[in-house]
């Protein structure tokens, strides 16, 4: 007899052993607490699109290219929304991931450290019932510099209250990584390894 669908339940391991050590856990969003519903070669697109209308050279056609020279170009303003109002769309509709439900079980301090934008991430844990489990925020646009720098962590695990030797971050990409090696904060990938810098 087969189980409907509906009833069956995922046990993800635990992550590792001593992760009761920490006082405080950080998680990543996209891609390990949801997969939000963006297409980032559309997103690069209209990025482009903003540098045509402005009559300025693209450095490239990566879109974190594109942002990182945004500044320099005097359209910073512009490129950030253009990328935050997809990230706060593809919020909406992102798939909920399975770390999630141990994120609910966590008794430390707990908090979210993305590359996405503030409000997408606050979405997104809003859609998924995470919101009140989630004692700091911190996106792209919350502190000045983004991961890999270790200040979007830093921020945020000093929210929580702790030491950053005390805390662990848990993401999904080398990114996450060396975020968490620049800050001295312990990490864990999600699953087998990196998806992508």
């Amino acid at each position: 007899m087969s189980v409907p669908e509906t009833e069956v339940t995922i046990h993800l391991p635990n992550l590792s052993a001593d992760v009761t050590a920490y006082d405080a856990v950080v998680y990543d969003l996209d891609g390990t607490l949801a997969d939000l519903d963006v297409d980032w070669d559309a997103v690069a697109a209209d990025v482009l699109e903003v540098y045509e209308t402005a009559d300025i050279e693209p450095p490239s056609r990566e879109l974190w290219d594109l942002l990182d020279a945004a500044s320099d170009a005097g359209l910073e303003s512009e490129v950030e929304s253009t990328i935050a109002a997809h990230e706060r769309a593809g919020a909406e509709t992102a798939p909920r991931l399975a770390h999630a439900d141990e994120l609910l079980e966590r008794t430390v301090p707990v908090g979210v450290c993305s590359l996405n934008c503030e409000a997408a991430c606050r979405i997104a844990l809003e859609e998924h019932g995470l919101a009140e489990a989630v004692d700091a925020v911190v996106g792209r646009d919350t502190v000045a510099t983004r991961k890999p720098d270790p200040k979007p962590l830093l921020e945020a695990v000093g929210e929580l209250g702790v030491e950053p030797g005390r805390a662990l971050f848990v993401g999904d990409s080398d990114r996450d990584r060396l975020t968490a090696e620049r800050a001295g904060v312990a990490f864990e990938f999600v699953g087998d390894g990196p998806s992508g810098f």
